[in-house]
């Protein structure tokens, strides 16, 4: 998925690069925190009735992140808090949002959200919350999840099997021969892992392991749909990324040219797909499924590029969060998971331009209301 992959996240580095125009990048000896509109270092620590709620985010270089930016200072403004947002100046940068915590910390603030650059962050979020911070995180648990007081995030399982199901059905019977163009092949991500399982089970078809790409039997009969038969031509890593996506999708094309179905980990593994299929004269007959719900990507699926795009609300995880410890702060209660998971569902929807009989699809236009980049 992005500049933040190696967290799991799912955006791509394509998102890194193209959202470095129109943002300021906050400068300073410790580059900590970059203050929102909403709300200065004194009127975060509650002055004038304003809660304290810092946003520290992996980068400001990625619209993932950026619309979590923007919904959070909308909701700050709604909700009486003086919001300060931090951002490490690259992707894997721990020790900007490490001065960040501490600064919220010193501060006085009420809460914390954050999407984690890394491990190195964990001791100062337990420090933040010995001092009575309410710790969020987004997008993705920390780990271990405890880390945080609790995880907005999408169920990317469910994201995946939404793909899966359309695939299914789309395919109408017909024999599948499916590319399955994964985020890496030498490391485990719980984003991986659960997008590829999930689009494998939504097609009707074991993924073989809990814990690992790959496993499921190479051929056999998908039971989604109408059922037929399948053959997974081949497992390739993109890193979530254009570049890998296309190299990826050249590969398969190598080890089987008749693929007719991809699974893509994100959009950007699944623009590259195309780029490689076009390239090789055969983007006409196969269908690309991927995983995001830019603006960007919705436009793919308008055009035919893709075939359906699950969507995720990284604005919606950052609006909840503030309004959660506001509501904390001033007496509610502590939010909870969603019945069932180990975290807070905020949803997902299948995008397709096609509806399908028993599948529930938005439109490309009724999804752009909460679509996020550009």
């Amino acid at each position: 998925m992005n500049t933040s992959i190696s967290q799991g996240s799912g955006r791509s580095s394509r998102r890194s690069r193209a959202a470095a125009i129109g943002i300021t990048v906050c400068l300073g000896a410790t580059l900590a925190a970059c203050g929102s509109s909403n709300g200065s270092s004194s009127s975060a620590s509650g002055g004038s009735g304003k809660v304290g709620v810092s946003l520290i985010l992996k980068t400001l270089t990625n619209p993932y992140f950026v619309s979590m930016e923007k919904d959070a200072k909308t909701q700050a403004a709604k909700d009486n808090v003086g919001l300060t947002v931090a951002a490490g100046t690259t992707d894997g940068d721990t020790q900007t949002q490490i001065t960040a915590i501490d600064n919220a910390i010193s501060r006085g603030d009420k809460g914390i959200l954050i999407t984690t650059n890394g491990d190195a962050v964990n001791a100062a979020l337990g420090r933040a919350k010995q001092a009575g911070l309410f710790v969020i995180a987004l997008d993705t648990a920390p780990n271990p999840a405890s880390v945080a007081d609790i995880t907005y995030a999408t169920d990317n399982e469910q994201a995946g099997k939404l793909d899966g199901q359309y695939a299914a059905a789309a395919l109408n019977g017909k024999p599948a021969v499916i590319a399955m163009l994964d985020l890496f092949n030498n490391q485990v991500v719980s984003v991986d892992i659960d997008r590829d399982h999930g689009f494998l089970e939504g097609m009707g078809i074991d993924p073989g392991s809990k814990t690992e790409n790959g496993k499921e039997a190479k051929s056999g009969k998908y039971t989604g749909g109408k059922g037929g038969t399948y053959t997974v031509a081949c497992h390739q890593p993109t890193q979530g990324a254009i570049d890998g996506g296309r190299t990826a999708m050249e590969n398969c094309l190598s080890a089987n040219p008749d693929i007719n179905v991809v699974y893509a980990i994100n959009e950007p593994a699944g623009e590259g797909a195309y780029n490689a299929l076009k390239a090789a004269g055969k983007e006409k007959n196969v269908a690309i499924y991927a995983i995001d719900g830019s603006c960007s990507g919705l436009k793919n699926v308008t055009s035919g590029k893709f075939a359906a795009d699950a969507v995720q609300y990284p604005g919606k995880m950052a609006a909840l969060g503030v309004s959660s410890i506001a509501k904390l702060a001033r007496g509610g209660s502590k939010p909870s998971v969603t019945n069932g998971k180990t975290f807070y569902d905020t949803g997902t929807a299948l995008v397709a331009a096609k509806s399908l009989d028993g599948q529930t699809v938005q439109s490309p236009s009724q999804a752009a209301s909460a679509c996020w980049g550009s």
